[in-house]
Parts: structure tokens; C-alpha cells; sequence
């Protein structure tokens, strides 16, 4: 049951990063998402373009490696090679999510919400994956 709790929660974790991805890589210089990050305008979103569109990528890696370790997790059977290294992989990956959004709560109170979003999922699938 703590496993299946784990892969929700983990599975979650990872859209929300996939979705960030596509807001900073993607979607970045379009009113809506300048108005998601507080953005005050299109020059201020061209001049840190380049840096979102990194960071988008690093979000995109953490659902990647989220998504591959749940998924070795249920190809292999308990003990195998395939199960110790998705859990391993989904653990480092999920405590990621939940330090970069810890860190993302050292700029305020203002982030409080976006720090949440980011990191609530992965901090539930992390604790069910240390049980399962």
C-alpha cells in the first residue's frame, strides 16, 4: 500500500515539475505565465529568458528521473537490481523536489504557496517510498 501511496504521490510530484518545464522553457514571454511568476512585463521576461529556460530544464530532469525511478521500482521484483535502483533513483530525485523548494522559501513569505506546490507531492511520495 506504501508503495502505491508513494508512486501517487511521486507520479504527482513529477507532473507538477513537467509543468514548470513547460511554463519556463516553453511558455515563458506569454502574458499568463509572466503573470505566474509576477513578471512585470515582456522586456523583464526577455531579459531572463535564458536563465528560466535552464531552470526549466532542471525541472524536466527531476520529473524524468521521479518518473524512471517509479518506474524501475514496479519492473523489478523487491531485492533486484531494477528495484534498488529506482528506489534509490525516486529518494534522490523526490528530496530534490522538496530541497529546491525549501529553497525556494528563503526568498519569503511570498513564496510560500509556490514552495508548497513544489514540494508537498514529493515529500509525501518520499516518506511512503522509505516505508514501502
Amino acid at each position: 500500500m506504501a508503495a502505491i501511496v508513494a508512486t501517487v504521490f511521486g507520479s504527482l510530484a513529477a507532473l507538477v515539475h513537467l509543468y514548470i518545464f513547460v511554463l519556463e522553457s516553453v511558455r515563458w514571454t506569454r502574458p499568463r505565465t509572466r503573470q505566474i511568476f509576477g513578471i512585470a512585463d515582456q522586456a523583464a521576461a526577455d531579459t531572463i529568458r535564458p536563465m528560466a529556460f535552464n531552470q526549466g530544464f532542471y525541472n524536466l530532469f527531476l520529473a524524468i528521473g521521479a518518473a524512471v525511478g517509479l518506474a524501475l521500482l514496479w519492473i523489478g521484483a523487491p531485492g533486484t537490481v531494477a528495484d534498488v535502483a529506482g528506489r534509490t533513483l525516486a529518494l534522490f530525485t523526490l528530496a530534490s523536489m522538496v530541497a529546491a523548494s525549501l529553497v525556494l522559501l528563503t526568498g519569503g513569505t511570498r513564496y510560500l504557496r509556490p514552495a508548497l506546490l513544489q514540494g508537498a507531492a514529493p515529500l509525501i511520495g518520499f516518506v511512503f517510498l522509505l516505508f514501502a
